[in-house]
């Protein structure tokens, strides 16, 4: 485990829980600074909470993680890499933008700060990696929420959710549209996209399921290697059904292995 000094972007509810496992898993590893937009920015017991990038680099961090959504990346993930500060990326969805994912990318290459997607709520990742070395790949991601875990989003739009009695799948799409058209619940699709078939070759099928109380996603891919199946069945944040517990976890883990 290394100790690092880590400063969060955000402190919803992947970043409360980030801070939790922190105290309990990697004491050595102190949160140094919470950053915050200024017109949201609240008092945070226990913790410095920044407005701007003077205060971030004040608080010398070696690592900043974002916890706050695909726009605060955009926004301030350039900034922090041009700092030269390692960022650990919760909001994989973000780098579907074209732009965005110019400025990440290039902020990077410009200080030699790492830029790490964090695998959230899936595994397998390390495999699509290696099958797309072999050639050219299929990949299938489904995600199969309840009904709540698609508040708020544009799928209320498509089916009437409170009423759902079968699972409906109400988009099939690719990775790219997915993780822009429903930034709060596809970071997943553009992780998966990112490691493997790419976000314009990576299907989609997005579904609302009454029967199920997980989050459950399903990657299917076929390649000259062989055949993969992963399925995962991540317990909903209690804070905020629309992103699974682990997302929160992979975040720490990047942080103290990374």
């Amino acid at each position: 485990m290394r100790e690092r000094r880590i400063a969060l972007i955000g402190f919803g509810a992947i970043g409360g829980r980030v801070v939790r496992v922190l105290m309990q898993q990697a004491p050595d590893c102190p949160v140094v600074a919470v950053f915050m937009r200024p017109e949201s920015a609240r008092s945070i017991p226990g913790f410095p909470v920044v407005t701007d990038m003077t205060g971030l680099r004040a608080a010398r961090p070696d690592l900043v993680l974002e916890c706050a959504g695909q726009a605060a990346l955009a926004s301030i993930g350039p900034q922090v890499l041009r700092a030269g500060i390692d960022l650990v990326v919760a909001s994989v969805g973000a780098l579907a933008d074209a732009e965005t994912e110019s400025l990440l990318r290039g902020a990077a290459e410009e200080t030699q700060a790492r830029l790490v997607l964090a695998s959230g709520a899936v595994g397998g990742l390390d495999a699509l990696a290696a099958m797309r070395l072999a050639g050219p790949i299929r990949v299938l991601y489904r995600s199969r929420k309840p009904p709540a875990g698609w508040a708020g989003s544009s799928a209320e739009q498509l089916i009437d959710l409170k009423n759902l009695t079968a699972p409906t799948a109400f988009a099939r799409l690719s990775a790219r549209r997915a993780a822009l058209d429903y930034p709060k619940n596809a970071n997943v699709a553009a992780t998966i996209a990112l490691a493997g078939a790419g976000l314009d070759e990576t299907e989609c099928e997005l579904v609302a399921d009454p029967t199920v109380n997980a989050n459950i996603h399903e990657i299917e891919a076929h390649g000259p290697t062989g055949e993969m199946i992963v399925r995962m069945e991540g317990v909903p944040d209690p804070d905020n059904p629309r992103t699974s517990m682990l997302t929160a976890y992979s975040m720490v883990k990047a942080a103290i292995t990374g």
